[in-house]
């Protein structure tokens, strides 16, 4: 499984981006989708995954501003970020599971700042 991220940027706070990540390849049995980010000197962290049926989890602190949506048929999940702060900035990592083990896609860098 390959995953391309796209989408990150500079942004004002307040601002909005949409990240898009494809699966390509052996793309059988992708169960869960979602998104992590890794923000300057801390741990990585999930932000939101969305299973095969549309259930979605978020991390407390992205939620009711961040959606993740998936389009099973291209095998691409999608994440919405809306009214973005200065904490939001971190290299957002795309990640699919097949059979139980984890795959990741490039990073793609989003920039909160004025």
């Amino acid at each position: 499984v390959q995953l391309q991220a796209s989408g990150g940027g500079v942004v004002q706070p307040g601002g909005s981006l949409r990240l898009s990540c494809a699966a390509t390849g052996s793309i059988w049995r992708i169960t869960v989708m979602g998104w992590f980010r890794r923000a300057p000197g801390k741990q990585r962290e999930l932000v939101a995954a969305i299973n095969s049926g549309g259930g979605a989890t978020y991390a407390g602190s992205v939620k009711d501003r961040f959606t993740i949506s998936r389009d099973n048929a291209k095998i691409t999940v999608y994440l919405q970020m809306n009214s973005l702060k200065p904490e939001d900035t971190a290299v957002y990592y795309c990640n699919a599971i097949q059979d139980s083990t984890g795959f990741w896609g490039q990073g793609t860098l989003v920039t909160v700042s004025s």
